[in-house]
Parts: structure tokens; C-alpha cells; sequence
């Protein structure tokens, strides 16, 4: 009984003690990255559109000269996501790593510019804004911060769920699949066909971002190598700039009613 008490004693250095502090380290690193790289976001689209003004003003009329430029808008965003989970996912280099994070990070907020112009342009004081002036943003501004308060407690409410109830939502990897290509169907039956993807269409998007974050919070808290946590962080920051995106967009669409 002696030797079967010493057995169970915790052994200090314990392969099972190892992976649980590396897993705790991983996700400590993750939601710091994550949170760097939201407030670099936002530093760098409001950057944009206060000190490069001109381009940000060319870029979003360009986008919005026809519909299917802002349906490339749309499609292009996704692309970015893509392109730089794949370089953030490199295993030979830390340096890429972060080159796929910087780049998402900066070309997510190069692509936000039209939309955030049309809520200035449509419910604020562009001139105002521009000139730096006291309530240029106007109406624009609260539906821009509601948009960020509602993303974020989006966000912060799933993943609380996940850790909380440790359900593992990795088996919805091929509903979330048949959604993605569901969602870019929709869009380039629109840009073919010249419908307008309305508040219906965002909501569904919202939903479907929602799933992303119970899938990808499970994968970060069990199934990613605790290595990989730049990769993590762009995961998660893609799917939350995304569902910006969409919530702003159902707030307009749901303002202009």
C-alpha cells in the first residue's frame, strides 16, 4: 500500500505537468498576440483615414463606383485571410509567422476603409472628420463603436463558453466548410447577377462566425501544437475582423430601413 501511495504522488518534471504548462503558456501567448494584434488593427485603420487621407478617400471611391467592385472588396478580404493563415502557419520560419499576421493585420485594415468612409460619408460629417474637427464621425461613430462593442462581446461570450463547459466544438469543421462556400456562392451569384446582399445575408454571416469562434477556440485550447501560437492568433483575429465587418454592415442596413 506504502509503494502504491508513493506512485500516485505527483512526479516534478512529468511529461503530463509539462504539456499542461506548455498548453497554459501557449494559450497565455495567443490571447497576447491576439490582443495586439486587434489594437494594431484599429491603430492602423483610423491611421489610415486620418494621415493618409487621399488614398484611403481614392481606394473607397473605387470600391464603390460599382457593385461588383464592392463585391471584390468582399471577396478579397477572405483572400487575405487565407493567404496569410498559410504563411503564419509556416513551420520553418518565425519570421514568416509574423509576416502573415503583420500582413493580415495591415491589408484587413486597408480593406475596411470603404465601408467605415460610407458610415462617415452617410451618417456623419465627412468634412468635419477630415478637418479634424469635433463631431465629424457624428451618428457614424456610435454605429462604429456599437459594431466593436457587439463583435467583441460576441467574441469574449463563446470563448468564455468554450473554457468554461470544455465542449469540444471541432466536429462542426464541415457545417462551418459547407457555410463558407455557401456564403462566397451568395456573393458571386450577386456579383453576376447584380442583387444586394442584405441585413438576412450579414446576419447568416454573423451566425456562421460564431460557429468559427466555438471550432477555433477548441482547436487553439486542444488540438494546436504549443508552437504555433502566432498562427493561432491570426485564426482568431481573421474570423473577428470578419465578423466586424458583418455586424457593421447589419447595423447599416438595418439603420437605413
Amino acid at each position: 500500500m506504502a509503494f502504491a501511495q508513493q506512485n500516485l504522488r505527483p512526479i516534478q518534471g512529468a511529461v503530463a505537468t509539462v504539456g499542461v504548462s506548455d498548453r497554459v503558456n501557449f494559450l497565455r501567448k495567443t490571447y497576447a498576440h491576439l490582443g495586439v494584434a486587434l489594437i494594431a488593427f484599429a491603430a492602423i485603420t483610423a491611421g489610415m483615414m486620418r494621415f493618409a487621407t487621399e488614398t484611403s478617400l481614392r481606394f473607397s471611391q473605387w470600391a464603390f463606383r460599382g457593385q461588383l467592385n464592392w463585391l471584390l472588396i468582399l471577396v478579397l478580404f477572405m483572400i487575405v485571410g487565407v493567404v496569410a493563415q498559410r504563411l503564419a502557419r509556416s513551420e520553418t520560419s518565425r519570421g514568416l509567422q509574423y509576416l502573415g499576421l503583420g500582413v493580415a493585420v495591415t491589408a484587413e485594415a486597408f480593406l475596411l476603409q470603404p465601408l467605415l468612409w460610407y458610415v462617415i460619408v452617410r451618417f456623419g460629417n465627412p468634412a468635419a472628420f477630415v478637418a479634424g474637427a469635433e463631431g465629424g464621425l457624428g451618428e457614424g461613430g456610435n454605429m462604429i463603436l456599437q459594431a466593436a462593442v457587439i463583435t467583441m462581446a460576441i467574441f469574449v461570450g463563446l470563448t468564455a463558453t468554450v473554457f468554461v463547459t470544455k465542449k469540444d466544438f471541432s466536429f462542426m469543421r464541415g457545417i462551418l466548410s459547407i457555410g463558407t462556400f455557401a456564403v462566397i456562392g451568395v456573393i458571386l451569384a450577386a456579383m453576376l447577377f447584380g442583387f444586394s446582399l442584405g441585413a438576412v445575408f450579414c446576419g447568416a454571416v454573423i451566425l456562421l462566425m460564431a460557429g468559427y469562434i466555438l471550432y477555433q477556440t477548441s482547436l487553439v485550447m486542444s488540438y494546436f501544437p504549443p508552437t504555433a501560437h502566432v498562427a493561432a492568433s491570426l485564426m482568431l483575429f481573421s474570423t473577428i475582423a470578419t465578423l466586424f465587418w458583418y455586424v457593421l454592415q447589419f447595423i447599416i442596413s438595418m439603420r437605413e430601413r
